[in-house]
């Protein structure tokens, strides 16, 4: 949870400190006086914990729910497939057994052993069953703080130090330098978030857009349901790039971020000629390999191998490769 010095609060993301880095000794002495500001000495713990249960919670709470349902869903299928065939087998036997013992067969069961083998597999299920229902019954905790930290822009500490940096640069853009055409690539976003948005859309799906909301991705697309079930969200991380670019840079959070979404993360990229047309988006899953180094803050991509794995959205094929 991101609070700022106004006393608003904000979704901050997953892992926001992955971004930042620490002050050193040295530093500190230059913002010491920072830290008797009063709002700091505010009850932030208690409106961080209020801002999570209202509005990270019930997200989060949902996503694993329908995450465990349908894991136990799955296995509670897998088991009873299993033992129901184990008992209409032995169900079977005790027929046929029965049969042979009334026409005077000689029979090497006895009709005891199969009955309590029934038994015993009948009582299995039971227990089974049970046991995944239990773990599909999850339960919402209260969330809890574990800690904090004042985040210092890095353009205040360059000011404080007598350098030259623009003084609203956050520390949290380590790896994504500010241009001389950062207006540019300013409208070639909105370009590309504006695509993307409109051919989740043209598919019949709820588009929201995070951006703002440090959720580690830019677009959540929500599928209409189909026979009665929904389909997967998708997470999808926009990249937009001025066409003749070589390169596409991903930061270490977006790429982590990619990792814990799964399925559900899809890259999006578009194209944006000098005259603002729009070309793709081109969605590629799993674009990732691997995660980023201990000291890498960002990782460029090549552009065109990254296209070659792309392919355009179809209302039938929402998982791309």
């Amino acid at each position: 949870v991101d609070i700022s010095p106004a006393g608003e609060a904000a979704n901050a993301g997953w892992a926001p400190h992955l971004d930042l880095e620490p002050l050193s000794t040295a530093d500190l002495s230059l913002v010491r006086d920072l830290l008797d500001q009063p709002w700091i000495k505010r009850d932030l713990e208690r409106q961080a914990l209020a801002f999570a249960s209202q509005k990270l919670v019930p997200d989060h709470f949902a996503e694993v729910r329908e995450r465990r349902e349908r894991q136990v869903d799955k296995t509670l299928a897998a088991v009873k497939e299993r033992l129901v065939k184990e008992i209409n087998h032995w169900s079977t036997r005790l027929v046929a057994l029965d049969e042979d013992i009334a026409a005077g067969k000689d029979v090497k069961l006895t009709r005891e052993n199969v009955r309590r083998t029934i038994d015993e597999l009948t009582t299995r299920l039971q227990s089974r069953e049970q046991e995944l229902m239990r773990h599909r019954h999850v339960v919402s905790a209260t969330p809890l703080v574990i800690g904090g930290a004042l985040v210092i822009p890095a353009g205040l500490m360059a000011e404080r130090k007598g350098g030259t940096q623009a003084a609203d640069q956050p520390a949290a853009t380590a790896g994504t330098p500010v241009a001389p055409d950062a207006l540019d690539r300013s409208a070639i976003e909105r370009i590309a978030m504006q695509a993307v948005i409109d051919t989740e859309r043209a598919m019949g799906h709820q588009v929201i857009d995070v951006s703002a909301d440090h959720c580690g991705w830019d677009v959540t697309s929500l599928p209409p349901a189909t026979d009665g079930e929904l389909p997967r969200v998708r997470h999808i991380e926009v990249k937009g790039r001025a066409k003749g670019a070589d390169t596409i840079t991903v930061t270490r959070n977006e790429i982590l971020y990619g990792f814990n979404q799964g399925d559900k993360f899809l890259l999006a990229i578009v194209l944006v000629g000098p005259d603002g047309a729009a070309e793709g988006p081109y969605y590629v899953a799993d674009p990732f390999d691997r995660e980023p180094g201990w000291a890498e803050t960002s990782i460029n991509f090549d552009l065109s191998r990254l296209l070659s794995r792309a392919g355009q959205p179809h209302k039938k094929n929402l998982r791309l490769n």
